[in-house]
């Protein structure tokens, strides 16, 4: 009887952990990489916010979100296979994809550009024909192409009707009269220059946007061979489904983004007021949240990006056009019906 009742306990034990074993794989995590552009801040707030309020987990993807920084390029990364998709601008990613590094964008997360020209108005400067025979910051490592496209559509060549000067990532070279502008983001390096005394009614900007030279920037990027494997594509649509939701969250709550941010910085740099303010310019950029056409392509911004790239005068970005080889609406399209 001993022996029966021994037998009798084993077996359901060994059927209890079969079950486990299937529910444990049948809720089993997808397990995704994300490389980012830059350190922890609200130009990433949608993919913070999705992992602390759970929604990528409610979409079955584990994701683990790595911070970049100035010796890292999400494009050596992802070349490298440390991670599965990267936050990129369009411009750096098609110049990599012509490189030898294949990526295609699954999503674009800001439709609209917030890089802009700003400039002292001591300077003189007026209207971008003022840009002529001043001294001009420009940010490079694959920032520098709308600009050059800009100065080649103003017929300024670089070296001779204006200055450049390789500008850092702040707002230093303005302050100290190093230059007469500088690149800054709506969201970030203008504030830096409010915030270090200077006045609004001191500064002129130029938003790319509104000078028609405006590529598309924050989007995110895989390798075009695991795009070919069912179960890759099917994890990363569940990544997207989380992204979109949580990128629609810090749209409409600022503050709560801003402060699941600054809790990710380690730095203790960032602060909840600096960061409150940049996720509302962000959010500026990100005209299609909370609709149906969140993290959409659209193909004509797709192809005027790679126009622009292509006739960017001494400068000239990528040589070939990669017609829609470089994007795909696949993953989007199975994304929005999680």
């Amino acid at each position: 009887m001993k022996k029966m009742k021994l037998k009798g306990l084993l077996r359901s034990a060994c059927a209890a952990m079969i079950v486990a074993s299937i529910t444990t794989t049948a809720y089993a995590m997808d397990k995704v990489t994300l490389q980012l552009k830059w350190v922890p801040q609200a130009q990433f707030a949608g993919y913070y916010v999705a992992k602390e309020k759970g929604f990528y987990k409610d979409h079955g993807v584990d994701v683990t979100i790595k911070p970049g920084g100035t010796d890292i390029s999400p494009v050596q990364v992802i070349a490298g296979h440390s991670a599965d998709v990267i936050v990129d601008w369009m411009p750096d990613a098609l110049a990599a994809r012509e490189s030898g590094v294949p990526l295609v964008n699954i999503a674009q997360i800001y439709n609209r550009s917030g890089m802009m020209l700003t400039c002292k108005k001591s300077s003189g400067i007026k209207t971008p024909s003022d840009l002529k025979g001043k001294t001009l910051g420009v940010w490079y490592g694959g920032n520098e192409y709308p600009f050059f496209n800009w100065m080649a559509k103003l017929h300024l060549t670089p070296g001779k009707d204006i200055h450049i000067l390789k500008q850092g990532f702040n707002v230093d070279p303005l302050l100290n009269g190093q230059a007469d502008c500088i690149s800054a983001m709506n969201y970030n390096e203008y504030w830096q220059l409010i915030d270090a005394g200077m006045k609004k009614d001191q500064l002129i900007s130029f938003p790319y946007e509104d000078e028609g030279v405006s590529t598309l920037e924050d989007g995110l990027y895989v390798l075009s061979p695991n795009l070919k494997n069912p179960a890759f594509v099917a994890k990363m649509a569940k990544f997207l489904a989380g992204t979109f939701e949580g990128w629609n969250y810090a749209v409409k709550h600022p503050k709560e983004a801003a402060k699941i941010v600054v809790a990710q910085d380690m730095s203790g740099a960032a602060t909840l007021r600096v960061q409150t303010r940049q996720m509302e310019n962000v959010a500026k950029l990100i005209t299609y949240a909370n609709t149906d056409k969140m993290g959409y392509l659209e193909p004509d911004a797709y192809h005027r990006t790679i126009k622009m790239l292509l006739n960017s005068g001494q400068q000239t970005v990528i040589k070939k056009d990669p017609g829609d080889s470089a994007m795909t609406h696949v993953v989007w399209e199975l994304a929005m019906k999680k």
